[in-house]
């Protein structure tokens, strides 16, 4: 198979909310010696981003993504292992992950959360619908230490969360404490730079570079 044809598929899988076909295209895909990392950022990631943009649109629904968020994860748990073959050397710091308050949709969050861990980083990963108050109570327990704070929203409303967010961080004398990376659908370089947070990025491969950068 070429090996566009195998991203396409990949990439089909995740849209199509097929779980097992998925687990067997990202096992063949493997087994060809296609690095998982490629398998995650040409396919996989490649059909979360038209999930989200269905969803945007009001194409597609809650069960879908829900699917496709399963459909993720049997493709996750063969290539976690092997992303986590690359952890080595010292910690990078510790990241909290999250996604806004009024938002379940975690695919993305999962992998940006799986490819820091892979990348040396600790993870503290509080899940979904998290209130701001509870990133901050989190940050203040960990203060001391080299903090990254990763937030996700696939939704406009809940991105707007991010930015009471920074404002909450500085009420409370935490921003020199943090760097501050967000994502999402929605989210954009304008935005960040709007709201005073460090970072974003296009996809999960490319959030862990980032997020090594900034922490140095």
């Amino acid at each position: 198979m070429a090996d566009q044809e195998m991203f396409d598929n990949l990439r089909d899988s995740i849209v199509n909310q097929d779980v097992e076909g998925c687990a067997k295209l990202t096992k063949e895909a493997l087994e060809a010696g296609t690095p998982a990392i490629e398998i995650i950022t040409k396919g996989l990631s490649v059909g979360m981003k038209i999930v989200g943009e269905k969803f945007e649109a009001a194409e597609i629904f809650l069960p879908q993504i829900m699917m496709s968020a399963k459909t993720m994860n049997a493709a996750m748990q063969i290539l976690t292992p092997e992303l986590q073959k690359s952890q080595a050397g010292e910690k990078k710091g510790l990241a909290i992950t999250f996604v806004a308050e009024g938002d379940i949709h975690d695919i993305g969050h999962r992998l940006v959360t799986t490819m820091l861990g892979a990348n040396g980083f600790e993870i503290l990963d509080l899940g979904t619908d998290v209130l701001n108050e509870k990133v901050i109570e989190e940050t203040e327990k960990h203060k001391g230490e080299k903090i990254l704070l990763v937030g996700s929203a696939l939704m406009t409303t809940s991105m707007l969360g991010q930015k009471d967010l920074m404002d909450r961080i500085e009420e409370e004398g935490l921003r020199d404490s943090v760097k501050v990376m967000f994502g999402g659908a929605p989210v954009s370089k304008d935005w960040i730079e709007e709201i005073g947070a460090d970072a974003t990025a296009e996809n999960a491969a490319e959030a862990a570079k980032v997020a090594l950068e900034i922490m140095k």
